[in-house]
């Protein structure tokens, strides 16, 4: 356990400028103590005391405003900037080196919608390694988000994103077909290229100031 919280520690001096040493971010992170939680609450959930664990990230969640199920599986290295309102769900995976951002969700599709049914399957995503996803962005069902993918911030996941792709909007969608490269990119927004609406408005703006040319060689012609 101290040694994943260690490798957490190094984790933000990594991909967070406002961190300073470890005595600091150890006291004021809310992710060391919320993992620190999820750590001691794993371990009553895979020895099957599970109302235990549950009120253990109860606890969490009102200590730190991120709540993430004990069932959830969470490699080495994960990293909540500043946290509030992080949901992570029972059946998530998350694996080694992920950073994501205050307000996201790793849920399910429809929880309320035949719950019975969904109980005991997968219905929350796998996020592979090295994702980045950002703030307020929801990523719903058992859908994987490839390895060093990027989600950009208050998008809707709703289906598999590619490894080394970037991916924003609602519904999501990928940018114009260009990798990301490995470089940490804070909030998902790492991007070359333009979206589609950006495009659309680029050729909006490029037939305006064409029409706006014609309506002036026009008034020049009847001044002659």
């Amino acid at each position: 356990m101290f040694s994943s919280l260690n490798k957490i520690v190094k984790a933000i001096k990594e991909r967070d400028p406002a961190s300073s040493n470890s005595f600091w971010i150890i006291l004021l992170y809310p992710v060391i103590h919320v993992m620190f939680l999820y750590y001691l609450s794993r371990y009553f959930w895979t020895n099957n005391l599970k109302p235990i664990a549950r009120m253990i990230m109860q606890l969490a969640r009102f200590l730190t405003g991120i709540e993430i199920h004990p069932g959830a599986i969470i490699g080495e290295g994960f990293f909540i900037d500043h946290g509030m309102g992080v949901v992570i769900g029972e059946t998530a995976e998350i694996g080694n080196n992920v950073t994501i951002y205050h307000g996201v969700t790793l849920g399910g599709i429809m929880p309320a919608f035949k719950s019975s049914e969904q109980r005991g399957i997968k219905r929350h995503p796998t996020i592979e390694n090295g994702v980045i996803i950002g703030s307020g962005a929801q990523v719903l069902g058992p859908i994987i988000v490839g390895e060093n993918s990027r989600v950009g911030a208050n998008s809707v996941v709703l289906k598999d994103v590619p490894k080394e792709t970037s991916v924003v909007g609602i519904p999501a969608h990928e940018i114009k077909k260009e990798k990301v490269n490995q470089a940490f990119e804070a909030y998902g927004t790492a991007i070359s290229g333009m979206t589609k609406y950006d495009n659309s408005l680029d050729t909006l703006n490029k037939q305006i100031d064409d029409l706006k040319n014609e309506i002036k060689e026009l008034k020049n012609s009847k001044k002659k």
